[in-house]
């Protein structure tokens, strides 16, 4: 089973690699940019048939290791068998 994690920087932290994209953005001319936030997204595949524990196996995996509290969040979704390539 396939499950996508996002993870983000929270609001609170800086961005230093989003700010240095939007900047360049803008210096090509795209001025109706509001903001940009960078993050990682991975794509973890289970071995499992219960779409509950492997997303609850995925939760396990970003506290212990994938996500930094601190100054990362992360959204954990199993993906539907279409969506899974």
């Amino acid at each position: 089973m396939k499950v996508q994690v996002e993870i983000t920087r929270l609001p609170s932290v800086a961005d230093p690699e989003a700010a240095t994209i939007a900047g360049a953005l803008r210096g090509l001319g795209f001025t109706d940019l509001v903001a940009v936030s960078m993050g990682r997204s991975l794509v973890i595949d289970v071995e499992s048939d219960d779409a509950t524990k492997a997303e609850a196996s995925v939760r396990r995996m970003c506290a212990q290791l994938l996500a930094n509290p601190v100054i990362e969040d992360y959204s954990v979704r199993v993906l539907a068998e279409d969506e899974a390539g």
